[in-house]
């Protein structure tokens, strides 16, 4: 146990999310993961995270609990102007205050609905209370403000459960003043993306490296969607020296899992891409049926993909291939929709249609119907490349409906990169 406590550093995080919408699914819990990643990078180790509802007695354990062990609690939700919104007067209770009004919090109120031009009501007057016994943390991005508690040297940080809002405090008041308040050791990453090979095969190849860590410095393997991230995470308290140490590691690393090896770096695969095509001076376009667009999706994610990113013609319906990527309706009919003949076809159309350099191709059944005996639930056919070389691929995959398109997306968007990696064009 103390070797574990020794890896996290001393500086320990706990984090507390609040409201009833996020127990019952209502409201995907998106806040703790933008956090842990911010305290992180910061120097702060995660220790736990923690939903409970809008219920007082729920709240007062669950601060209770987490301040044992943690130094940090960062509490989000609960900060609104109706009547299920506890967590303020929970917060002045437990910590001994009475509720005031902050004169800073009240003009930021009325400025939003001045701009807003509506008159403003008894509720939204009482945005403005704070407990009197906290630093008030101004938001600069909505109405409620936040909360800053000290108690034996632990700090409890009360934030609206907005994502927007919440990161805007977080960025420009909480690290900042996290960092100055706590002695942070230092926390670096590297990462790489592997594919065509599984978690526990990659493990028995690393085995003798891993083991031979140093203990300051450890291996996640994160699998996702037929492909695994490595990430390795070093923390002390000379940076250059750690980054240098960290360096020395991942060559390593990269040297021994190369020929399954993706991307060197912690970015998406539609991100290393995008950056293969400007570098390339290309662009790119899909043909969608079974994706339905999801690649689309994926691919106008990333900020300036409109300099290589074309568009997408997503052909659900045989008439839509037919008309719009000139799939012969010969294909269609004897071969079938889902099948090599028919992606071939797609391509080629949404690389003459879309006037582009590379082009990717998608056509399959997602499920949970559809399928038959020769081509069951989760077959799909992926075409992917330029008009010089087009590679189609088959592909058998075995989940729910949302997976599969998901696992189809990776795929296809991997053997693009290949495509790219070894055109010796442009």
């Amino acid at each position: 146990m103390a070797q574990a406590s020794e890896r996290r550093g001393s500086i320990q995080a706990s984090i507390i999310t609040i409201g009833d919408e996020l127990l019952i699914g209502q409201v995907v819990d998106t806040n703790s993961a933008w956090m842990a990643t911010a305290l992180n990078k910061a120097g702060i180790w995660l220790r736990k995270r923690v939903s409970v509802g809008d219920d007082k007695a729920e709240i007062v354990s669950a601060l209770d609990e987490e301040c044992k062990n943690a130094s940090i609690i960062l509490i989000t939700g609960g900060l609104g102007p109706t009547a299920d919104d506890i967590t303020k007067p929970v917060l002045c209770e437990y910590f001994g205050g009475r509720l005031v009004i902050d004169e800073g919090a009240l003009a930021n109120v009325k400025a939003i609905f001045a701009r807003l031009n509506r008159p403003m009501i008894e509720r939204n007057f009482k945005q403005a209370e704070v407990p009197d016994v906290c630093t008030v943390i101004q938001n600069k991005r909505g109405t409620a403000p936040g909360m800053w508690f000290e108690k034996d040297g632990k700090i409890f940080v009360s934030m609206p459960g907005v994502p927007h809002e919440m990161k805007g405090m977080m960025m420009e008041y909480v690290l900042p003043h996290l960092q100055r308040f706590f002695t942070l050791p230092f926390i670096d990453h590297r990462t790489l993306l592997t594919a065509g090979i599984g978690e526990s095969f990659i493990a028995e190849q690393i085995q003798s490296w891993e083991n031979a860590l140093p203990a300051h410095i450890k291996l996640a393997y994160l699998p996702n969607y037929g492909m695994v991230r490595l990430r390795i995470t070093g923390h002390g308290t000379d940076r250059l020296r750690l980054r240098e140490e960290l360096d020395v590691q991942f060559d390593a690393l990269k040297a021994l899992v190369k020929q399954w090896m993706v991307i060197g770096e912690d970015i998406t695969l539609q991100q290393a891409i995008g950056n293969m095509l400007i570098q390339k001076g290309a662009t790119l376009a899909t043909a969608e049926s079974c994706t339905g667009g999801y690649l689309a999706h994926l691919l106008t994610s990333i900020p300036g993909s409109s300099a290589w990113y074309k568009g997408s013609i997503i052909s659900y319906a045989n008439e839509i291939k037919e008309k719009l990527l000139q799939v012969s309706s010969h294909t269609l009919s004897t071969a079938g929709a889902v099948s090599e003949e028919t992606v071939q076809q797609m391509l080629k159309g949404a690389l003459t249609q879309l006037n582009t350099n590379y082009a990717i191709a998608t056509s399959g059944i997602m499920g949970p119907d559809g399928g038959s005996p020769d081509k069951p639930v989760g077959t799909v056919w992926v075409a992917a490349g330029n008009e010089n070389n087009i590679v189609t691929e088959k592909f058998s995959f075995r989940y729910d409906r949302k997976r599969n398109i998901e696992m189809t997306a990776n795929f296809a968007l991997n053997m693009l990169r290949k495509i790219i990696a070894e055109d010796p064009g442009r």
